[in-house]
Formats: C-alpha cells, structure tokens, sequence
C-alpha cells in the first residue's frame, strides 16, 4: 500500500512544459512530515507508520493534550496539526523523528490527492444535479423547480434516495491519477484541480491505478 504524504493546498497557477504548451496545475505545499509512530505487525496487527504535518503554533500547541505533547517531544518535533496513518508492507526502513520530505515523490508519474471539497451550503438541485428546469417564459411559473417526484395511486408516494434539493460539498473526495508536473523543494505541482479551498489540508499517495 502506498503512503500518504499531508500537504496544504495553496492555489493553481500555469506553467510552461517542454513543447511550450500551458499547464494548469495545482501548487501544494508539502513541508516534511515527521514519523510520529511506527505500527509492526507483531505488535499491532498490522504495518504501518504515522505521519505528523502542518507545524502547530505556539497557541495551538498549548491547547494540546499531554499524551499528544508526549508524542511530539518523543519525536522531537514541536507539534503537528495533522496526523495519519499509512499502513504499508514494509516498515522498517522509517525511524521515530524521521523527517520525509517532496522529495519521496522525485520519479513518480501520477498521484491521487484526498481532500475535502468547497462547503457551497443549502443548494436546489439546479446547481446541485444540473437539472434543467423549466422554460424562461415569464408566465410558465415553472423555473427551477424539479417537477413532480410523487406517483398515483400505486404505491401512492415517493421512493426515498431520490434527488432533493440538500447540502452542497464539504465532502472528502479523492482525484485519481493527477500528473506530477514539478516538484521544486517544499512545493508539489499536479496537472488539474484538487479539492477543496486554499490552504485547506490534502492527503498525496502514488497513483494506485497509474502508479
């Protein structure tokens, strides 16, 4: 299985490839993140390691729990705002305070990248299923609107998990197979978009189906 690197999204820009052809890509930040725990399968069941990122700040940090604080000093690390956990087949390449850096992702063609999606809040389903409404004359009454969802007499109601007007976004979505374009020290460029909004936090692996 492969590992989950944390990183921030940032925003997206253009570059320039090698036949000079735009690129629009997303800039994610991934400072290092620090092996906080190491799982072995003689112990826990299972291989895996936990990954610290996302530096805290003094007043976060102070807001911590002592167990966490334990962990952190234990690792030698100030406090980190997020932390996962990889489970992989192999572990015992990785140390307790073992910093991993962008560059894990040197060589790599394509990656997936989780995040959670834009809140857009209460939406009808114009916006939210691209439903086509009704026609633009000013007497029809009937603009965007669903139509009807009820049936006669059998079996005289609607079926439920129909499409409502509901909760728009706030998802955890994952985009496959985003091309590598640059990495350039703490800075990960991916062709395409990545969910959700500016400095919100996102999870990178190697591609599972284009790895």
């Amino acid at each position: 299985m492969p590992l989950t690197f944390i990183g921030q999204k940032k925003g997206m820009m253009q570059v320039f490839d090698k036949d000079g052809k735009i690129v629009v890509c997303t800039v994610i930040l991934a400072e290092p993140n620090t092996v906080l725990q190491i799982k072995r399968k003689e112990t826990h069941g299972y291989n895996g390691i936990q990954l610290g990122g996302v530096p805290m700040t003094k007043s976060q940090l102070g807001r911590a729990s002592k167990p966490m604080k334990g962990q952190f000093a234990k690792a030698g690390v100030d406090g980190c705002l997020v932390i996962h956990e990889s489970r992989l087949d192999e572990v015992d390449q990785y140390q307790i305070g073992q910093k991993l850096d962008a560059s894990i992702f040197e060589g790599v063609q394509f990656v997936d990248v989780e995040g959670i999606s834009k809140g857009k809040g209460f939406q009808g389903v114009i916006k939210l299923f691209n439903m086509a409404g009704g026609p633009a004359a000013h007497g029809s009454g009937f603009h965007r609107h669903m139509g009807s969802t009820g049936m006669r007499s059998t079996p005289g109601r609607c079926f439920p998990n129909g499409k409502r007007a509901s909760r728009m976004g706030g998802d955890r979505k994952t985009v496959q197979n985003l091309r590598v374009v640059a990495v350039k020290g703490n800075l990960l460029l991916v062709e395409g978009a990545v969910p959700g909004a500016p400095s919100g936090i996102v999870y990178i692996r190697k591609a599972k189906k284009k790895g």
